[in-house]
């Protein structure tokens, strides 16, 4: 049993490479780049309609100083809610195809954004905020030229940590009709044709890591100077499976 499944496991990955140096894979309707370009804008929709709700929702609470009992109880309910049963129940009223698979992932990328709003402003230097209050800044005036200046960099990260979570689970649209990368993994398991399956989960790996470093790169970007040259902490993404937000103290 062990050398058969030794030897369809490389039958696997023997096909897989057949499949992804095949251009016609690539270049054919409905073939790689037609359906990556779904998954991508797929992705795209779903992290600015979580960013357009998260947000404000972070900014507002991290700027009055409070909500964090808020944002807690959002990331522990939607980690509560089963992503493949939220996307069926959305597909069962609005029909088949990608808006169905864009809400459900869209609500799972809200939580690290907003944690991570939440908590870069509430991690910004008190002096900061005193200096700028000092000045006769207006609260607004506060907000946008000190305190989202200094919490960009964790707000990047935190959109980095949503969209590589929403790359991955748009894979889940082919279940529902809303094509993307995750077809060629459904079709190739359907079809037993594994290797083209293996292809295909290689693929959706190969762009999450391909936007993880674009991300790293824009987040880096993003860092005051001062910020990287110093010995403070880089900021890291906050997890929405922390029992609270990494505020500073």
């Amino acid at each position: 049993m062990a050398a058969e499944a030794g030897v369809n496991g490389g039958s696997a990955l023997g096909d897989a490479f057949v499949y992804l140096n095949d251009p016609l894979s690539w270049t054919e309707q409905g073939g790689i780049l037609d359906l990556l370009r779904d998954h991508l804008w797929m992705t795209f929709v779903a992290v600015l309609l979580a960013a357009a709700v998260a947000l404000p929702l972070g900014l507002w609470f991290g700027h009055a100083g409070r909500g964090g009992q808020v944002v807690v109880a959002t990331a522990n309910l939607t980690r509560a809610l089963p992503t493949l049963a939220l996307l069926y129940i959305l597909t069962a009223w609005l029909g088949l195809g990608q808006w169905p698979t864009i809400l459900a992932v869209a609500v799972f990328a809200v939580p690290p954004i907003l944690s991570n709003t939440w908590t870069g402003l509430r991690e910004v230097d008190p002096a900061a905020r005193d200096a700028g209050t000092g000045m006769g800044m207006s609260p607004a005036r506060l907000l946008r030229d000190v305190e989202l200046p200094l919490a960009l960099p964790l707000i990047a990260a935190g959109v980095r940590t949503a969209v590589v979570q929403v790359v991955a689970t748009v894979s889940l649209a082919s279940l529902v009709g809303g094509g993307g990368l995750g077809l060629i993994i459904s079709n190739g398991i359907f079809t037993q044709r594994y290797g083209q399956a293996l292809a295909g989960a290689l693929i959706v790996v190969a762009v999450c890591l391909g936007l993880e470093g674009l991300l790293a790169a824009l987040q880096r970007v993003l860092t005051p100077a001062a910020m990287r040259r110093g010995g403070r902490r880089r900021p890291r993404p906050v997890s929405v499976a922390d029992p609270t937000p990494h505020a500073a103290t």
